[in-house]
């Protein structure tokens, strides 16, 4: 039964993370199991989030917006809409599926392995992501 329950969490994880970045010209975007279960090996403490706000600032703002809205100055030139980091479907992702998603990137959103070859920085990146999580 607790198998069970597992896989009923994963698959509704799974389902959630589809949901959050699927647009009217692309289709679900799926992580592997191992990325969704991957748990953050750097800590969310103010360091990183500096970092990463750093590294939001020279590789993500000009898309996705100072605000993480998806309406960066160069969203409007994109075929695809960019993530909007406010949105409870995307904070409800895990830090793995986020981790994988910008590590690997996708049509035009570009490889962040590229650009930040260091897993740290990419950790820093998703410890940042999290302070766009609405306010409650």
């Amino acid at each position: 039964m607790k198998k069970m329950n597992v896989m009923i969490g994963t698959l509704l994880t799974i389902c959630i993370v589809a949901m959050a970045f699927k647009t009217a010209n692309q289709p679900a975007w799926v992580v592997p199991e191992k990325y969704v279960s991957m748990a953050n090996p750097v800590k969310a403490d103010a360091k990183s989030i500096s970092a990463g706000k750093a590294l939001y600032e020279v590789n993500c703002e000009a898309c996705h917006g100072k605000k993480g809205l998806g309406n960066g100055t160069k969203a409007a030139d994109l075929k695809t809409v960019p993530g909007n980091f406010t949105k409870e479907t995307f904070q409800a992702q895990t830090d793995g599926a986020i981790f994988y998603k910008l590590t690997e990137g996708r049509n035009e959103m570009p490889k962040a392995k590229k650009d930040l070859p260091g897993d740290n920085d990419r950790w820093n990146l998703v410890n940042f992501l999290r302070t766009f999580a609405p306010k409650k």
